[in-house]
């Protein structure tokens, strides 16, 4: 499960950031209001354009708003939350050299039928590190619902922090991720690199489920690539 070919990963101490949102759905809001509360500057943008965010900035104080290209020069860190099929609209040059962090998953009656998900022969992650081929991907943010975001976030050290998986291939972009997860109140477990990262996909034992960091390893130890869980069942 984890890639031994990565180096051990180190907590690094605090640094302000810049974090760029593609996608301002329930996920894409609910990290820009953690992410402030941090102490972070936000940029939320959409496909329709940042003059159809004025309801979210009301609900976001102290975030910004603009169009695709201006979030990812933006971020330090830039978190893609849209639906998968449109994942190629994004320009790879606008996210070359960035660490983006990868929310998306596959939903096949939404998305359309992509025929190397369904035979399980890539990852979501995988796919779009080949498109973004310039930029260090992070699998992150896919595998909690959007108001578990806003309620499960404890102190570090806190007896029920719930732990977030995350795969990444580069692993300086992976002691980013972890570094902000542990800011906005979770645990991290690393899965492995960006192939491993099926295991938290949707409809595997730890996609949207609540674990502490040990209960998280159990449930992707425990996925299997082409066993899938009855749809919605990771909903409570």
């Amino acid at each position: 499960m984890a890639n031994h070919h990565r180096p051990c990963l180190v907590q690094q101490q605090s640094i302000h950031m810049k974090i760029g949102i593609i996608g301002a759905g329930f996920i894409g809001r609910s990290v820009a209001q953690l992410a402030l509360a941090a102490g972070h500057e936000v940029m939320l943008s959409n496909s329709r354009g940042p003059e159809s965010l004025s309801s979210v900035m009301s609900n976001l104080p102290g975030s910004q708003v603009g169009t695709v290209e201006q979030a990812a020069q933006f971020g330090d860190l830039v978190l893609l939350a849209i639906p998968f099929e449109h994942y190629r609209s994004i320009a790879a040059r606008w996210l070359e050299g960035k660490t983006v962090l990868d929310a998306n998953n596959y939903y096949p009656e939404r998305d359309g039928h992509i025929a190397a998900l369904d035979r399980f022969e890539t990852t979501t992650s995988r796919l779009l590190a080949e498109h973004l081929c310039g930029a260090r991907v992070v699998k992150v943010f896919n595998a909690i619902l959007a108001q578990d975001l806003l309620q499960d976030g404890r102190p570090r050290g806190a007896a029920d922090r719930r732990a977030l998986p995350i795969a990444a291939d580069d692993a300086q972009a992976a002691q980013q991720v972890i570094k902000l997860l542990d800011e906005l109140g979770f645990d991290a477990v690393d899965a492995g690199n960006l192939d491993d990262s099926w295991r938290f996909e949707r409809a595997k034992p730890a996609y949207c489920k609540p674990f502490d960091g040990a209960g998280l390893k159990q449930a992707l130890a425990a996925a299997e690539r082409q066993v899938e869980l009855p749809h919605g069942s990771w909903r409570h």
